[in-house]
């Protein structure tokens, strides 16, 4: 069986995040850029899965900028076997329509029994790109799963909805995502971060897809305005003369906060 596990370099969560206010994209060199933490944890999965069985191959598959490389490793530190990755200067802004339609290509490339990836990327957070994906590669998709399942021909997990628990199963070849709900990441070890360097790492452009998308030419989504943050204002103070309660209560009424 083999595992593709899409991963993705994003700012750091505890850093700054800013955007660039002319082209209204993220602003990647304002922070320390990581492995985002939903990515590590759907590559989690994979290995935890290939540990406890035989004839398992994990490959991690992203679409990042060339000096993404040193963080994409990271992947093969953790365990996985190998690593793609689809840089190209005519992705630049690219959106999620023309991501989906290149980590298809890449997923196609490396070939798949099963696609992981995890249910929203803490910078875009738009959380449609699994669905897509799996539409365009033509396989069932298995979303926002909380808790996975893996046999020889099916992947099943479940899925908290607002009326409870739902169970959902679905053939392989198949796409599913994950959320935080499945458990952290193992940290790379040494004997890990020195095998990392001897793995194969594969860098391909649109080229080697055979993917054709201008995204200059025929963008997608459009962005309409961007601006920055308005600073934050200060608070209504309440100061305690004895009606501290009353004053509390018409605020939080007044605010429709009861």
């Amino acid at each position: 069986m083999k595992i593709v596990v899409l991963v993705k370099e994003v700012p750091d969560t505890y850093g700054d995040r800013k955007l660039d206010l002319e082209t209204g994209l993220a602003d990647r060199g304002a922070s320390e850029r990581v492995l985002d933490e939903i990515g590590e944890r759907a590559l989690e999965v994979a290995l935890s899965y290939a540990d406890a069985h035989d004839g398992v191959e994990v490959a991690v598959v992203s679409m990042a900028a060339e000096a993404s490389a040193a963080t994409i490793r990271k992947g093969l530190a953790m365990g996985a076997a190998t690593a793609l990755q689809v840089t190209d200067d005519a992705l630049a802004g690219a959106d999620l329509g023309v991501t989906a339609k290149v980590l298809a290509a890449a997923a196609r490339r490396v070939g798949f029994d099963l696609v992981i990836t995890g249910n929203l990327s803490t910078d875009g957070t738009a959380g449609v790109l699994p669905a897509m994906l799996a539409e365009h590669l033509g396989v069932p998709q298995a979303t926002a799963l909380s808790s996975v399942e893996i046999t020889d021909t099916a992947v099943s997990g479940t899925r908290a909805t607002d009326a409870g628990t739902a169970r959902v199963t679905a053939p392989l070849p198949a796409v599913i995502s994950i959320t935080e709900a499945l458990p952290d990441a193992r940290f790379p070890n040494f004997k890990g971060i020195m095998a990392a360097k001897k793995k194969p790492f594969e860098t391909v452009s649109l080229a080697d897809l055979g993917v054709d998308v201008d995204v200059s030419a025929a963008p997608q989504t459009i962005l309409t305005a961007v601006s920055e943050r308005p600073p934050r204002g200060a608070g209504v103070k309440v100061v305690d003369e004895g009606d501290a309660g009353e004053k509390l209560a018409a605020y939080l009424i007044e605010n429709r906060l009861v």
